[in-house]
């Protein structure tokens, strides 16, 4: 979790107590009541407000006006996000080993004290990606997806595979590992070579699957990855772009590469390209995520965008100036670094 959230569950946590509270003699909610003899100490909300307003009242601040923003702007997602939240931390505490120790590690880590004020923090975050989504997708012209359904958008076509993956390990030596990597393409070689002498290149591919294949998910199926199209999968680029090289009955003559191996592919058939109305949503998804990648300050931008939306004015003049401030170093850092959650 971000130093963001950390922050402002943190205070949140201080601010927002429950029970009875005293009274200062000024009428004053005290939150802190001490006494030596006859004398009567308290520190005051008033008091601490200030103190923290220096250090971490902008944090706090800006988490509130956030999710009373997001919550209204996204009411029909704020089921999701709780859902995705608390299955986030379910899958924490169980990759941890249990409630124990994921509370543990995080008052160690957070200093939040509760799995329920982690679970509020991962919220907060899910909405904010919402906005991200959306606001990204705001951007998105007419003309440029005219342009992506004209140059980029294809017909689905139909790809079988056969997967050879290189038997290395991290004991292995650096010879070791070459060895092993050579070995692997040596067989993708001799699977091209066999298809090469094949009479019908379909059925051969089919026998070679049964034969070569390391992929356990398609190898009784003849290795076939089905109708697939450009947004496979980063992972498979290559192996995409080989694909889409082919005409239908021709099989990759060359060596393909991806995350999971080596691979020797046959394009079995192709479809048309669907509509621009019917693709539209998928292409607004796919230029939204360029967006994104192309911007690394568009995070900060989607929750200054909302923020402004709902016309936010910050009534505290020295908050509204750290806020100033703390939104134009995000728009104008020079590095990488994105609004923290």
């Amino acid at each position: 979790m971000k130093k963001f959230i950390i922050l402002f569950m943190a205070c949140g946590l201080l601010l927002c107590g429950c029970g009875k509270i005293p009274k200062l003699e000024n009428g004053k909610e005290a939150i802190v009541t001490f006494k030596k003899g006859d004398k009567d100490y308290k520190i005051s909300v008033d008091e601490v407000y200030e103190e923290l307003k220096d250090s971490y009242g902008l944090q706090v601040v800006v988490n509130l006006i956030d999710k009373y923003v997001l919550e209204e702007e996204f009411k029909d997602k704020k089921d999701d996000a709780k859902v995705e939240a608390e299955n986030f931390v379910d899958s924490m505490v169980e990759q941890l080993g249990g409630k124990d120790t994921f509370l543990q590690l995080l008052q160690q880590q957070t200093g939040l004290q509760t799995i329920e004020a982690y679970t509020d923090a991962m919220y907060l975050s899910y909405l904010k990606d919402y906005a991200l989504d959306a606001y990204a997708k705001s951007l998105v012209e007419d003309k440029e997806i005219d342009d992506y359904y004209d140059k980029e958008a294809k017909g689905d076509i139909e790809v079988y595979h056969i997967l050879v993956t290189p038997q290395v390990t991290d004991s292995m030596t650096t010879t070791e590992k070459k060895e092993a990597e050579d070995a692997a393409k040596a067989k993708i070689n001799e699977i091209i070579k066999k298809l090469n002498d094949a009479d019908n290149k379909l059925e051969e591919f089919k026998k070679l699957v049964k034969e070569y294949s390391e992929d356990e998910a398609t190898k009784d199926k003849d290795g076939n990855l089905g109708y697939i199209n450009i947004d496979f999968g980063e992972d498979y680029d290559e192996l995409i772009k080989a694909a889409y090289n082919l005409k239908d009955g021709e099989y990759s003559k060359s060596l393909i590469t991806t995350s999971v191996g080596y691979h020797v592919i046959y394009r079995n058939a192709s479809k048309e390209k669907e509509s621009k109305e019917d693709l539209k949503d998928e292409i607004i998804e796919i230029l939204a995520d360029r967006k994104k990648d192309a911007d690394d300050k568009l995070y900060t931008k989607s929750l200054k965008y909302y923020r402004e939306l709902y016309k936010m004015d910050i009534v505290d003049d020295e908050i509204d100036r750290q806020y100033g401030i703390y939104m134009h170093n995000l728009l104008n850092a020079t590095d990488d670094t994105e609004e923290e959650e």
